[in-house]
């Protein structure tokens, strides 16, 4: 069976992952806007044939005439058009990567759940089995009057609950895996040949030397969600100066032409309409009132930022500190459950004895597990709040190629200002 691990997931959800496929149809959406903007207005050509009903013999009673309308935009119009478009543009193009982000999280969560409870199912077995085996010994005790009726009853309540634990848990790997295959966009079928890989026991050194002044650093000016939000900040701006431009209205150039009577007539006006009782006000402030709605956006989103990278920190810094507590703990249960077997196979304590001992530390490896899990879970999330893998080994997300076409990697998309 082959094994994948989390790059590989990854990669393979980058490849498969219907999100990534609509965030690049939008950039596409959004690059013919671009073109749509830089489209300059066609001339209009007017043909208006006349007759003279009353045109004196031998004079040619028609006179058609030709007319045109040239359209001239003024205050540069068409320039800001396309800078419009092309912030709106550069927003979907780092809206690709922030979905390429969350396909990685999303990869990430589901399979740190499913490797988590199929843990959890293994330690809750091997529970299952110390139970009934000291459950059938404490029978035997029961039957000669070793130990009271209640003494065995309560070890049989326990070990019915661990089965249902472990049932629970059967179900939620079952769950889990469902998850993690909708993670990555392919069908659950695909996992059957393929042993999913995560080392629950790993830690990003990065991250223990990280504090909240570096990540607001980091996300500030790399979470691309951010760099997207100021992208249609800047939209925003361009369309206010496009609506200003509107005031000053465009000129229409008429030449024309007229075959009159067996004479060629030429004439040529200039057309443009009087600002008079409408100065594009309405447009106007609909575009100041749209550049105010992006501006508390980005403040929100940046508080957002904020919070979360404080929040996430801190969640770590007890996790790791947990975590390391629990590693003790189970450490010194482990070194417990060594000693009692050796006494056992030395003949000095009882099997009773020595399957208690295996028990308790099964407990410890699920507290264990728990603590290990819940440090991975801060790890992703003080990963999401940087937008940015903790280990350098780990594959960044793609920008805005296809990897399902032969295409070249394009830029590193530039970061825009308000």
């Amino acid at each position: 069976m082959e094994e994948w691990n989390f790059d590989t997931l990854t990669l393979a959800a980058f490849y498969y992952h219907p999100s990534l496929d609509v965030a690049r149809a939008q950039l596409h959406v959004a690059q013919a806007n671009v073109k749509t903007a830089g489209g300059r207005p066609n001339p209009t050509l007017t043909v208006t044939p006349g007759y003279d009903v009353s045109a004196l013999s031998g004079v040619n009673p028609w006179f058609p005439a030709v007319n045109f309308d040239i359209p001239i935009e003024t205050a540069g119009k068409r320039a800001k058009r396309i800078s419009v478009a092309e912030h709106l543009s550069e927003s979907a193009r780092l809206n690709i990567a922030t979905a390429a982000w969350l396909v990685r999280s999303g990869v990430r969560s589901s399979l740190l759940n499913y490797v988590a409870v199929r843990r959890r199912a293994a330690l809750l077995k091997e529970q299952v089995a110390a139970q009934e085996q000291i459950v059938k010994l404490l029978d035997q005790k029961a039957q000669v009057g070793e130990i009271a009726g209640s003494e065995l009853t309560i070890s049989r309540v326990a070990l019915s609950k661990t089965r249902l634990d472990l049932t629970e848990a059967q179900r939620q790997s079952v769950e889990a895996r469902v998850n993690l295959a909708e993670a990555i966009g392919v069908s659950v079928k695909a996992l059957d040949e393929v042993e999913v890989l995560f080392d629950l026991k790993t830690e990003p050194e990065a991250a223990k030397h990280l504090t909240s002044d570096d990540i607001q650093q980091q996300a500030l000016l790399g979470r691309t969600d951010i760099l997207g939000a100021l992208a249609e900040y800047a939209a925003a701006e361009a369309t206010l100066r496009l609506e200003i431009a509107k005031q000053y209205p465009d000129v229409h150039l008429n030449p024309g032409y007229q075959f009159d009577q067996g004479e060629h007539k030429w004439s040529l006006g200039i057309s443009v309409d009087l600002p008079v009782f409408n100065r594009n006000q309405g447009p106007i402030a609909e575009a100041v009132a749209r550049r105010e709605e992006a501006a508390a956006r980005f403040n929100e989103l940046q508080a957002k930022v904020l919070a979360e990278i404080d929040r996430t920190v801190e969640v770590f810094r007890v996790s790791e500190s947990n975590s390391a507590t629990l590693q003790s703990l189970s450490g010194d249960q482990e070194k417990q459950r060594a000693s009692v077997e050796a006494q056992f196979k030395a003949g000095a304590v009882e099997r009773l004895d020595f399957l208690n001992a295996q028990l308790e530390s099964a407990v410890s490896q699920l507290v264990l597990l728990d603590g290990q899990v819940k440090l991975q879970q801060a790890v992703g999330a003080l990963e999401d709040a940087v937008q940015r893998p903790l280990d350098a080994a780990t594959v960044p997300p793609p920008a805005t190629f296809n990897p399902r076409q032969n295409s070249s990697l394009p830029d590193e998309p530039k970061e825009t200002k308000p």
